[in-house]
């Protein structure tokens, strides 16, 4: 085991919390806050350092809580602030931190700045939003439609990059950002421990010239830092969604100030075909989400630091969109997450990606999201078939990762008491968290061990990354490398049993097999790996 002196997040992993849909504690079918203090012993058996909530703010819930009516409030199906400040206790006394969604690109229309902004031009609140006095662009929504609304009481349009209930803040008024940073410290003053920052490139956009992102997010976060973070321990981690390996390291730079940790999302892109959302999907090229992976590896690398996930609330299901989530759902959930837990970053596990939860076909009535619900009337208006639409939503749509979580085999999968806000995985009689714990070669249990192996190995934080086998589809494989040290990850990324000549790529020396997902002690330069297997060797 090595030890050292390390800085705490490089080496820490983040549960997240999506908060309707992982337990409820009053049985009304909607998760809450004392749900999710009823399991934070779990969470803590996992192994994790720290607990992200998406927002619990006051919300009219159009998109599930991002839609903001009330920064300093609780979303009343979630509880009270008294209960937020006992999660608070409960999450510190158990040696965790607690980090919280930020989420001010917008607000919600309901949002008392909005209200005195809608309907006076004289207001202070009205120049807190962007407003024209007519869509001086075509530029289209993330959401579907226009980004210009027409407001009747000003007769002008603002301009909304998601829903049209989801109005964007005007950053370029310093009275924004003002208001913006005093909520900021006053959550920081309650104790919490940092932000998980919503769309945050998004503030330096440029409406004019339908420009998402540029220097003002920059200039706007180095401010945020000195009038918020600066002294303080707080952890950042900035949804940078246009960030690339060359813009990435200016977020993440600890010589910026601006944020601790970036989310990059090019390797979720590439089921797509390019150039036409996200709904439109090709197969996935194993070779280019390994370089993906090795120049956001190599471009962070001693110059800022990566976040590390397969998946959130807006992403599917992983084993189900790169696995196989049947004949080898166990094997294969474990082979992707120790590609992911053996690279440089800090990793973010999902709820349910530890029991290996996967995506979910529900008729189509039965699906709750906004984004899903929008893009079905664009895709029928563009003339897609209903079979192509569905095909797209099974695999891409958001609600994948927001169907409850399985705790057992019961009624409701343990989630609640009265039928859920959203449909339960039908499958949750054979996945739950119950049978995971119970079974010593479940996902569960090989994720604890890849929590520790990074706490234990200095060199999963520190070393250099290098890719082998580029150019072969079968395998996902890589070392890390620390002066004399080396840890290798060898992974067949195909469901078929496959020769693995390693005489070329790696010359194994004395050393030892860390975690394997199947039952392997011992690695030759020569071997037959059975599907989706994974090693990690230690040299």
């Amino acid at each position: 085991m090595e030890q050292n002196n390390r800085i705490w997040w490089k080496e820490a992993v983040v549960y997240q919390i999506y908060p309707r849909s992982f337990k409820d504690s009053n049985g009304d079918g909607i998760g809450d806050l004392c749900g999710i203090i009823s399991c934070l012993d779990y969470i803590k058996s996992l192994g994790v350092d720290v607990i992200w909530l998406n927002p619990i703010y006051a919300s009219p819930n159009d998109d599930n809580g991002y839609d903001i009516s009330d920064y300093r409030a609780i979303m009343k199906e979630f509880g009270t602030m008294e209960d937020f400040d006992l999660l608070l206790r409960e999450v510190h006394a158990r040696n965790l931190k607690l980090i919280l969604d930020l989420v001010v690109n917008h607000t919600s229309d309901e949002h008392e700045w909005f209200r005195q902004a809608r309907k006076d031009k004289n207001s202070k609140y009205h120049d807190y939003y962007i407003w024209k006095e007519r869509p001086i662009t075509d530029q289209q929504s993330f959401f579907s439609g226009s980004v210009w609304e027409y407001n009747e009481e000003t007769e002008e349009y603002y301009y909304h990059l998601f829903s049209r209930r989801q109005p964007d803040l005007n950053w370029d008024n310093p009275e924004v950002r003002k208001e913006v940073y005093r909520l900021i410290n006053w959550w920081l003053d309650k104790g919490i421990d940092g932000f998980r920052m919503d769309v945050i490139d998004l503030i330096g956009k440029i409406p004019e010239e339908s420009i998402m992102y540029g220097e003002k997010s920059h200039k706007y976060l180095q401010e945020m830092y000195r009038e918020c973070f600066e002294g303080r321990e707080a952890f950042t981690v900035g949804e940078t969604s246009f960030a690339t390996p060359v813009s990435a390291p200016l977020y993440s730079d600890k010589e910026r100030k601006e944020l601790t940790m970036v989310f990059g999302f090019e390797h979720l892109g590439l089921e797509e075909v390019k150039g036409n959302g996200k709904w439109d999907l090709k197969p996935l090229d194993v070779n280019e989400l390994k370089q993906v992976f090795l120049v956001w590896q190599k471009a962070l690398h001693e110059k800022g630091w990566n976040s590390l996930f397969w998946s959130n609330h807006d992403q599917p299901r992983i084993v189900s969109r790169m696995g196989n989530d049947t004949v080898y759902r166990k094997e294969s959930a474990k082979m992707l997450g120790m590609i992911l837990h053996g690279m440089q970053g800090t990793p973010y596990i999902y709820q349910g990606e530890e029991i290996g939860m996967t995506n979910v076909k529900f008729a189509l009535e039965e699906y709750k999201d906004v984004e899903t619900i929008n893009m079905v009337k664009e895709k029928q208006e563009a003339g897609w078939s209903m079979e192509k639409i569905m095909k797209g939503i099974y695999a891409k749509g958001r609600d994948n990762a927001r169907t409850p979580i399985q705790w057992n085999a019961g009624k409701n999968a343990g989630f609640s008491e009265h039928e859920p806000w959203i449909g339960v995985n039908p499958n949750y009689k054979e996945i739950n968290v119950e049978e995971a714990i119970k079974d010593e070669d479940s996902i569960f249990h090989f994720y604890q061990k890849l929590i520790r192996l990074r706490k234990e190995y200095e060199i999963i934080s520190t070393g250099d990354f290098e890719l082998f086998f580029e150019e072969d589809r079968r395998f996902f494989a890589y070392k890390r490398q620390a002066e004399d040290r080396t840890l290798v990850v060898l992974a067949n990324f195909t469901g078929d049993s496959v020769a693995c000549d390693c005489t070329e790529e790696i010359t194994f020396k004395e050393g030892r097999v860390l975690l394997s997902n199947y039952d392997r002690d011992s690695v030759e330069e020569i071997m037959q790996l059975r599907p989706y297997e994974a090693i990690m060797y230690y040299m």
